[in-house]
């Protein structure tokens, strides 16, 4: 009698596209985002809210700043600020799925650190785009003055170098337990705020330092439309945001294959 042996079953496993990047789990991720009723509040309403506490006071309206006024000024600052909250709490709910154990069973998919980031990022900075919208809005209604040309650049800066908090976000869930990392994050970013001169002009010794700090960057660059920042600023500002971003997009790919390797 004659035994047919079984065809033998290739092992290789072949390499995803795009690390395993997946526009179905990135769909799943921004309806689970749209779905939290809390974080859309907070994000539609607290920065409109300070530009509306900050932005109106006195004649800031009719007072000048560089190609627009003071009010707009406040604007962008707010937008900024708002910017940072979202991306920064968006990128924070990782410290939720390593609690319960969601990003381990994602290590089991052909997903790749890589891809988990680009996706958590991607959601974070749309939230940040909401942010950023609903301050412009308020603002434009409210007698925020700018050419059209820093209308469109201030927005999309504001937003775009939002991308260094998403990461920041990402980082410090990974670094820290769940229960901790929200309480952490509103100081640390109103600190990194003042630090950096986002709420206010520093000048002397403590502007110099202010550099350091990764809002100083973020800012420098969305008030640049503005006309009153100079090339060498620009430079150090555009260096500022590019290493921040990869050194918290790094230490994230880092933390979550530590995380999900145990």
């Amino acid at each position: 009698m004659t035994t047919l042996a079984a065809p033998a079953v290739s092992t290789i496993h072949r390499p995803t596209p795009f690390g395993g990047f997946s526009a179905g789990f990135l769909r799943l991720e921004l309806r689970r985002m749209l779905r939290n009723r809390r974080t859309m509040i907070f994000t539609l309403l607290i920065p409109p809210l300070f530009f509306v506490i900050f932005g109106l006071q006195s004649d800031y309206r009719t007072q000048s700043f560089g190609s627009g006024n003071v009010t707009g000024y406040i604007m962008v600052s707010m937008a900024v600020y708002g910017a940072m909250l979202a991306t920064t709490s968006g990128g924070a709910m990782v410290a939720i799925e390593r609690a319960t154990g969601w990003s381990r069973q994602l290590r089991l998919t052909p997903l790749h650190p890589v891809a988990y980031i680009a996706t958590k990022v991607a959601v974070a900075m749309a939230l940040g785009l909401v942010s950023v919208t609903a301050v412009f809005v308020v603002g434009g209604l409210l007698g925020a003055h700018l050419t059209p040309v820093a209308w469109v650049s201030c927005f999309l800066i504001a937003w775009l170098t939002s991308l260094v908090f998403a990461a920041f976000g990402l980082f410090v869930g990974y670094l820290l337990p769940s229960e901790n990392v929200m309480q952490l994050l509103g100081p640390v970013l109103a600190a990194l705020s003042f630090a950096g001169g986002l709420f206010m002009p520093l000048h002397g010794w403590f502007e110099t330092v202010s550099r350091v700090f990764p809002t100083n960057g973020v800012a420098t660059l969305s008030r640049m439309p503005f006309g009153d920042t100079g090339s060498g600023e620009i430079a150090i500002a555009v260096l500022n945001v590019v290493v921040w971003a990869a050194v918290f997009v790094s230490g994230s790919a880092v933390l979550f294959r530590r995380d999900t390797a145990r």
